[in-house]
């Protein structure tokens, strides 16, 4: 036998709603509580704790499997850890330099820096593109360009 596609019962779709409605305010409670920190755009690990939060609720809400309890309980873990990474990076040079990268020039005085720019993956038209957006035509009008921790690029002018 298949699995519907369209419509399988009412009782699934207040399933979705009522869980819904309770895991979304919960974790609302949680992020608020949490402090601006938890889902800040700081760098790649904020960014996969941020996937993951939205990866369990997705699980709670559609998987008939998972109660309520479970997946609140996996969302507050996130969380939690999170909160207790973030803390300890503060804190511990060593968890720092384990989660944390440092911003990277990709160019400077106006030179493009070759082996920055392979490391870090990004190619000379994305550098231009953040020279035009921060009001430069040429790179040599920039003091450098810096790849920051959260993937952004900041343009500092001469």
């Amino acid at each position: 036998m298949t699995e519907p596609i369209f419509f399988d019962s009412w009782a699934g779709v207040a399933r979705v709603l009522v869980v819904g409605l309770a895991a979304y305010g919960l974790l609302i409670v949680m992020l608020r509580a949490s402090g601006k920190r938890t889902l800040s755009k700081m760098n790649a690990f904020d960014l996969v704790v941020t996937v993951a939060l939205g990866s369990t609720l997705a699980t709670v809400l559609l998987s008939p499997s998972v109660p309520l309890v479970e997946g609140v309980v996996a969302l507050a873990l996130l969380v939690c850890l999170q909160d207790a990474i973030t803390w300890l990076s503060v804190r511990v040079p060593t968890v720092q330099d384990l989660v944390r990268s440092e911003p990277t020039p990709l160019l400077h005085e106006g030179r493009l820096l070759d082996g920055a720019l392979k490391r870090q993956r990004v190619t000379q038209d994305e550098v231009r593109a953040a020279l035009r957006q921060g009001g430069l035509d040429d790179p040599a009008s920039a003091r450098s360009v810096v790849l920051e921790t959260d993937g952004s690029l900041t343009v500092i002018p001469r």
